[in-house]
């Protein structure tokens, strides 16, 4: 007799923290999952007390106990592909990178969640060096902002300050990131300038260098708190089946799902908006 309570559908995990809000974090992530006609499961990283305005307290999951969560899960699923978002300690990180050296069939899209859009770290120094040297070496892609890319290589991107042609310069800086982490970077451009975004999606020169762009008109006056939550999650939901055949469509794909959120938003709380994904 077949056991009902097994997905038939493509299944994808999230580690990644709760956002009280539900606008990011693992809440954006099931939505997304479940848009893609992904089942959705979850490591919980961290409880967080926030809404999109900010972030108001964190409490870090034990590392021991996340990694048993998604210990469970593969336990009883075949993960296809999962993303990883807040990891707030380099213990977490750490139980995170163990878990994905144990099973090694699951495509990792790594979403470095360091940098507040504000500026400020999200988290220390210590907890930076453990996600370079040991997690992002098993991811399938990196998708860092321009912030976060900028930390991940140790050097600030001049052309930000006055980009010429950004779809070269952010395809230059992928590709330099990407041979530095030596793993297939998506460099996120929404914290560039000008009239359009570009999202460069790079593989290290010895794996081809500079794959593609996805270029999108920039669209202002909405709120994007979660996007990259969402961005990344819908990554790992077109990677966790068999719709896409290779990265590239699987980045496409989710940046214009991406997009026609953004350009579409759902008014909440009177005049904030938050992408309708």
């Amino acid at each position: 007799m077949k056991d009902s309570t097994k997905s038939d559908l493509p299944v994808a995990l999230t580690l990644a923290g709760s956002d009280s809000g539900g606008g990011a974090g693992i809440q954006a992530d099931l939505l997304t999952f479940a848009a893609h006609g992904v089942f959705g499961t979850t490591a919980i990283t961290a409880l967080t007390a926030q809404n999109p305005d900010g972030v108001s307290a964190v409490h870090p999951v034990p590392a021991a106990f996340v990694l048993e969560q998604a210990e469970q899960v593969a336990r009883y699923f075949k993960i296809g592909a999962a993303k990883t978002g807040m990891l707030a300690t380099s213990e977490i990180i750490h139980a995170a990178a163990d878990f994905f050296e144990a099973h090694r069939e699951i495509k990792v899209v790594v979403d470095p969640v360091m940098i507040a859009t504000s500026g400020a770290k999200l988290i220390d120094d210590a907890a930076i060096a453990t996600l370079r040297e040991r997690l992002i070496p098993l991811a399938s892609v990196v998708t860092p902002n321009l912030d976060e890319a900028e930390v991940l290589l140790g050097e600030k991107f001049a052309w930000r300050v006055n980009p010429k042609t950004e779809s070269g310069e952010i395809s230059e800086s992928a590709e330099k990131l990407a041979d530095a982490l030596g793993v297939p970077v998506l460099l996120k451009g929404g914290h560039g300038v000008g009239d359009d975004v570009f999202d460069a999606l790079a593989l290290p020169r010895a794996q081809g260098g500079f794959d593609s762009f996805v270029k999108h008109p920039r669209i202002a006056e909405t709120n994007t708190h979660g996007s990259g939550c969402t961005l990344s999650a819908a990554i790992a939901a077109n990677l966790a089946g068999d719709a896409c055949t290779n990265l590239a469509e699987a980045v496409s794909r989710a940046v214009d799902y991406v997009s026609a959120g953004i350009s579409k938003p759902l008014p909440v709380a009177g005049d904030r908006f938050i992408a309708h994904l």
